[in-house]
């Protein structure tokens, strides 16, 4: 399970550290893709698989998951950890995730997400007071939090 948030600057060949205890996760291949709320989403290849999986089982006969399959495949990419631990984003993925130099990467449980700093304090801020309400809205009285 991810978890956590991180705080990382990509240097100036656009490569990131991801933390230690996400890579042991991820492995040696692992998937990069564009993520929804401006921001990317990273899975390993046997949770992307899962995904892939449902995704295919979508009627292409719907715009909507034509559309949706279009955006969150497309981006995707299979990329390696070098030795110092260190991923190179491409630039499409980048500029979709408003990424400049200064990262956030979190652990989302089957998933990290790498967010440009703006963006993710841009998400918490607009977030945090709505978050009690959400959790009343997503679980019922026998989750105890």
């Amino acid at each position: 399970m991810f978890m956590g948030e991180y705080h990382h600057n990509m240097d100036d060949k656009n490569r990131l550290i991801v933390p230690s205890k996400f890579r042991e996760k991820l492995g040696e291949t692992f998937i990069v893709t564009r993520g929804l709320e401006n921001c990317l989403f990273i899975y390993a290849l046997e949770d992307w698989e899962r995904i892939v999986k449902k995704l295919e089982s979508l009627p292409f006969t719907k715009k909507d998951a034509r559309k949706f399959m279009r955006f969150f495949l497309s981006g995707a990419t299979n990329l390696e950890f070098d030795k110092q631990g260190r991923i190179t984003i491409p630039s499409p993925l980048l500029s979709h995730a408003n990424i400049k130099k200064e990262c956030v990467i979190i652990g989302v449980g089957e998933r990290a997400e790498i967010w440009g700093v703006e963006e993710w304090e841009k998400f918490f801020d607009d977030s945090k007071e709505d978050i009690s309400d959400i959790a009343e809205n997503l679980f019922d009285e026998s989750v105890v939090m």
